[in-house]
C-alpha cells in the first residue's frame, strides 16, 4: 500500500464517526474504521475535554506554591468496615461508597460526601498514573470521588466549579505484597469481563490509603474529571507519599478486559496543559509542625538546665 493510501486509512480512522470513548490502548484501525474515540480526540465527544483546567497534569515541584491553609485533610469513616462491591465497568473497576464516608478541613470550604473510587494503571506494573511529579509517572493511581455534601449526585455537583473533590493517591511497586489488598486483588479474577461484579469481603478505606499523619504532605490545585465529559468542577487533592503494593498485586490489574474486549492496560490519560493554574502544596503545615516540636524541645531542655 503507497503513502496516499495509508493517508487516506490515517483520516478516515481519525473522524469516524462514534460517540465512544475509550483509552489509546484500544484505539485501532480496521477496514479504515475507528473502533472508539480516544483521549486526543475526546473533546469531539465532550466539548468540554478541550477547556483550559483539564485534568491529569505534571506537577512541577520547583513551581509549587506554599499555602499555610492546607492543614491535613479530615477523614470521617474511613475507619468504618463497609459491604462494598467491585465492578468492572468497561473502562476501570469501580467501588461505590457509602455517603456516611466524609472529607472536610484542609481548605476545602465544605464537607464532602464519597461516591465511588477507582483506579488507573499502566500494564503488568508498568508506568499507569494519571498524574505527574515532575515528570514522573507511578505505577497505579487511585481516585475517592467525594461531592459536596448539599448534593444529591456526581451529576448535580459537576454545575458547581468546586462542586467535586477528589483525593488522589500513587502507587509505588514494593518488594513485599500489601496484605491490606488481598481483598481486593483476589477479587479481579472474577471480574475480568465489563458488567461483572462481587462482593468484597470485609473492607474499610482506611486499609487502602496510607496512615493519617503520612497523608500531610499534598498538592491541590482546580481542574477536571479525567475522563467524558471532563468536567471541570473538582477540587484535586493529590498526596505525595505512595502506597506500596508488589509487582504481582499491580500486575493483577492488566488481566481484566475493556468493553471492546481487549486487555484493560494504560487505563489513563495523557497530561493535560496546565495554562495558568496554581498548584499549592501543604509542606508549610509539616514544617509549623516540626518548628513548633523543635522548639518545644529546646525549651524544656533549657529549662532543665535552669532548674
Amino acid at each position: 500500500m503507497n503513502v496516499l493510501c495509508f493517508s487516506v486509512l490515517a483520516i478516515l480512522c481519525r473522524f469516524a464517526s462514534s460517540s465512544e470513548w475509550c483509552y489509546q490502548s484500544q484505539v485501532t484501525c480496521t477496514n479504515g474504521s475507528h473502533t472508539c474515540v480516544g483521549p486526543d480526540d475526546w473533546k469531539e465527544v465532550a466539548e468540554t475535554c478541550g477547556h483550559s483546567k483539564q485534568s491529569p497534569i505534571n506537577i512541577v515541584t520547583k513551581q509549587v506554591v506554599v499555602d499555610s491553609r492546607l492543614t491535613p485533610v479530615q477523614f470521617t469513616g474511613y475507619q468504618e468496615t463497609i459491604n462494598a462491591v467491585i465492578t468492572n465497568n468497561g473502562h476501570t473497576v469501580q467501588v461505590k461508597l457509602p455517603e456516611s464516608t466524609k472529607i472536610s478541613g484542609a481548605n476545602l470550604g465544605a464537607n464532602y460526601k464519597a461516591q465511588q473510587l477507582h483506579l488507573h494503571w499502566g500494564k503488568n506494573g508498568e508506568p499507569g498514573s494519571e498524574h505527574t511529579i515532575d515528570g514522573e509517572k507511578y505505577p497505579m493511581e487511585l481516585h475517592i470521588v467525594h461531592i459536596n455534601e448539599k448534593y444529591n449526585s456526581v451529576d448535580e455537583a459537576i454545575k458547581d466549579s468546586s462542586g467535586v473533590a477528589v483525593l488522589g493517591f500513587f502507587y509505588e511497586v514494593s518488594a513485599n505484597a500489601n496484605n491490606k489488598y488481598d481483598g481486593i486483588i483476589n477479587s479481579l479474577k472474577n471480574i475480568t469481563h465489563p458488567g461483572t461484579n462481587v462482593t468484597l469481603p470485609a473492607v474499610s478505606l482506611d486499609m487502602l490509603i496510607l496512615p493519617h499523619n503520612e497523608l500531610e504532605r499534598y498538592f491541590r490545585y482546580e481542574g477536571s474529571l479525567t475522563t467524558p465529559g471532563c468536567s471541570e468542577a473538582v477540587v484535586w487533592t493529590v498526596f505525595e507519599k505512595a502506597i506500596p503494593l508488589s509487582k504481582e498485586q499491580l500486575s493483577a490489574f492488566s488481566n481484566l478486559m475493556f468493553s471492546d474486549g481487549t486487555p484493560m492496560v494504560n487505563t489513563f490519560r495523557p497530561v493535560q496543559p496546565r495554562h495558568e493554574r496554581t498548584v499549592n502544596y501543604s509542606g508549610s503545615y509539616v514544617f509549623c509542625v516540626s518548628a513548633v516540636l523543635l522548639l518545644s524541645s529546646v525549651f524544656t531542655s533549657l529549662y532543665t538546665l535552669t532548674v
